[in-house]
């Protein structure tokens, strides 16, 4: 999705200076902050929210909320990371529980500017903010991620990617929808999965298996395998039975998928040539003390003869937080610079 904006406002240093409104918008939740950059070049967080998107009509009624609760309707100004694909006006995503519409939520919020990033570019441009120290490496050698090119991806109520190439005098990053791609099966069982989800579409993607609402799809389809009725109902479910290893096609869910997600980011290593990689996305966290365990890394560097060289790049868990809306706000900095 190409970043888009609203009529830019005359001053680039009163743009820079004045508090705007930094958002990621996910298929679940939406973070938003009021943020201003500092003179030192930083970003200070003045406020934050979090909100559930299905308890609200629209994306403008979220961001109205927010100008409320802090007592303002006086901002201007918003950069907005969210999953999708820019058609015109419209915002493209079938996992948002409504549409976007740029120039209704513009006109609705009284914006002045409403900037458009993809939600997994902005964790892209958050990249060089992430603190390697505090995620966890599933494997590989640690790098500066500053200084190579850097995946960023991860399964949440969708699939997304984007990558981070350290180029001057700023850098480049190039968002996908690479989880609209084709699914690749690894072995007989996930085989047999996907001869099940072709039964229900006639294309299926990564985000058939490897999403929250893919993981549930690859639940439902082992207890048909198993002929035993599919009990659990959630994504969340299938997780917590999971990890208590409650309920056996629960676990052997949460394998396919950790299987799947290492093949996955093994192919998308090998796509970009990438040298770092950022596993995000809500459903990684959740299964932070399952995934090392799992069959993920075995998966990542199943690749054959370049076996060797992905054996090299690091892959690290981190926690989502408030990346997103960092890097919305980091790209907006270089929108401003442009302006």
């Amino acid at each position: 999705m190409t970043p888009t904006a609203g009529s830019p406002t005359p001053s680039r240093s009163t743009q820079l200076d004045a508090p705007f409104i930094a958002s990621d918008i996910g298929g679940t939740h939406a973070r938003v902050a009021l943020v201003r950059f500092t003179p030192e070049g930083g970003l200070a967080i003045l406020h934050y929210s979090e909100y559930v998107c299905a308890e609200h009509p629209d994306l403008a009624t979220i961001l109205r909320s927010f100008l409320d609760t802090i007592g303002t309707r006086e901002v201007s100004r918003a950069a907005i990371a969210i999953a999708g694909l820019q058609d015109g006006d419209a915002l493209i995503n079938p996992n948002l529980p409504w549409r976007v519409s740029l120039s209704q939520t513009r006109s609705a919020v009284n914006l002045k500017d409403l900037a458009i990033i993809n939600d997994f570019e902005a964790l892209a441009h958050a990249a060089p903010h992430i603190d390697v120290a505090a995620a966890l490496l599933l494997t590989g050698k640690p790098v500066a991620p500053a200084k190579v090119s850097t995946l960023v991806l991860g399964p949440g109520t969708g699939f997304g990617a984007a990558l981070r190439i350290p180029t001057k005098p700023r850098a480049t990053v190039i968002a996908s929808e690479s989880g609209h791609a084709s699914l690749a099966p690894g072995n007989d069982l996930e085989i047999d999965v996907l001869r099940e989800l072709f039964k229900r579409w006639p294309h299926v993607d990564r985000e058939r298996a490897v999403s929250g609402p893919g993981l549930l799809n690859v639940y439902e389809c082992i207890c048909e395998l198993h002929g035993v009725s599919a009990l659990l109902k959630t994504p969340a479910e299938v997780t917590n039975a999971a990890l208590a290893n409650a309920n056996p096609q629960a676990v052997s869910a949460l394998n396919v998928f950790c299987n799947l997600l290492g093949s996955l980011v093994g192919d998308l290593v090998l796509t970009y040539n990438a040298q770092a990689v950022f596993l995000a996305g809500g459903i990684p966290s959740r299964i932070r003390t399952f995934l090392p365990t799992s069959g993920f890394v075995a998966r990542y560097l199943n690749k054959g003869a370049l076996r060797e060289a992905l054996e090299h790049i690091p892959v690290w868990l981190i926690e989502h937080g408030q990346l997103g809306l960092i890097g919305a706000a980091a790209w907006y900095r270089d929108h401003c610079a442009d302006a």
